[in-house]
């Protein structure tokens, strides 16, 4: 066993990207199964032609195909909604599958791979949160690993042409699921997220706002440690960069700011800026947003299949 065997939940824009990736530049990860709804749909045609195995029957079909026996790992980017589901049939199916999760279900661990990935690799289910927290959590944890942070606040702006119809009807659950993660994994005390879909043309690439507010410390140490953070997400997402120098401001003991639900602050604000520009593997440039997602959650199952794959040798 040199790589484990993979299937692509949801034939869409992600799902098709995600396949790309793995069949380009797969270490570990095999390309097995597509699985759509849609029998016409552009993802399961272009998975043939490619001679991945492909199904239109959901799930349902997935689990009555051979291949399935020798899938190990199983990415789902379908809707928050629709992975409950596929989570208990394939759990039911086949106890020890792996899943990793690119919608805002969240049922299982939040995952950001630079920063928390190796706590999660035994983790029957992982969730990649979201295009917005795969983004701009790294800068947040960056800050809280060289002082604690009182509230962190993230500003995701994507083309309109880049949201699909699984990122429109999941609005509501990309601020949830965001906002909770920024708190859990990202070390802030209180986290808010919200989400811009830019209509302008040409389309615009993803841009994230992030605004950290932390207890008063060395501008130096935290500019470093996001600068650091940053190359460790380009190693994974190329397009990955700040747009502009951090910046910082001194909010003083005499004059605090009144944050809702943090209350009188004073100490240190960073703002950092950012752009994310997509591989255009199967999206174009401008969906930096589905570009992250497909690209963490590829990180995630390269990490995981090593473990397997190490595990797998020294049994045999």
């Amino acid at each position: 066993m040199s790589k484990c065997k993979v299937a692509i939940i949801g034939s869409g824009n992600i799902g098709t990207d995600l396949m790309i990736k793995i069949l380009r530049h797969g270490k570990h990860l095999e390309m097995s199964v597509m699985v759509g709804i849609d029998p016409n749909s552009d993802g399961l045609a272009r998975a043939a032609r490619m001679g991945v195995a492909t199904t239109h029957e959901g799930v349902s079909g997935l689990m009555a195909m051979a291949e399935f026996a020798d899938i190990d790992i199983v990415f789902d980017a379908t809707s928050a909604g629709a992975h409950v589901k596929n989570d208990a049939a394939l759990r039911k199916a086949k106890p020890g599958i792996r899943l990793i999760d690119l919608t805002p279900a969240a049922i299982g661990p939040y995952c950001v791979p630079v920063v928390n990935l190796d706590k999660n690799l035994s983790q029957g289910n992982v969730n990649m949160v979201t295009c917005g927290g795969q983004a701009t959590i790294p800068m947040v944890a960056a800050v809280s690993r060289v002082a604690k942070v009182h509230y962190a606040e993230i500003i995701a702006s994507i083309s309109s042409k880049s949201a699909g119809p699984g990122t429109r009807a999941n609005i509501d659950e990309f601020t949830e699921t965001t906002s909770q993660a920024i708190e859990v994994v990202g070390g802030a005390a209180k986290g808010k997220a919200i989400i811009i879909l830019n209509p302008a043309e040409p389309p615009v690439m993803m841009r994230d706002t992030v605004y950290v507010l932390s207890e008063a410390a060395s501008q130096a140490e935290i500019e470093a440690s996001i600068e650091a953070m940053a190359a460790a997400v380009q190693a994974y997402v190329p397009g990955y960069r700040l747009k502009q120098k951090v910046q910082f401001e001194v909010i003083p003991q005499d004059k605090p700011v009144n944050i809702p639900g943090v209350g009188q602050f004073s100490g240190l604000k960073t703002a950092v800026y950012l752009e994310v520009e997509g591989a255009a593997h199967y999206l174009p440039a401008y969906a930096g947003n589905l570009d992250i997602m497909t690209s963490a959650a590829m990180s995630t199952a390269e990490k995981m299949a090593q473990t397997l794959v190490k595990v797998a040798g020294e049994v045999a």
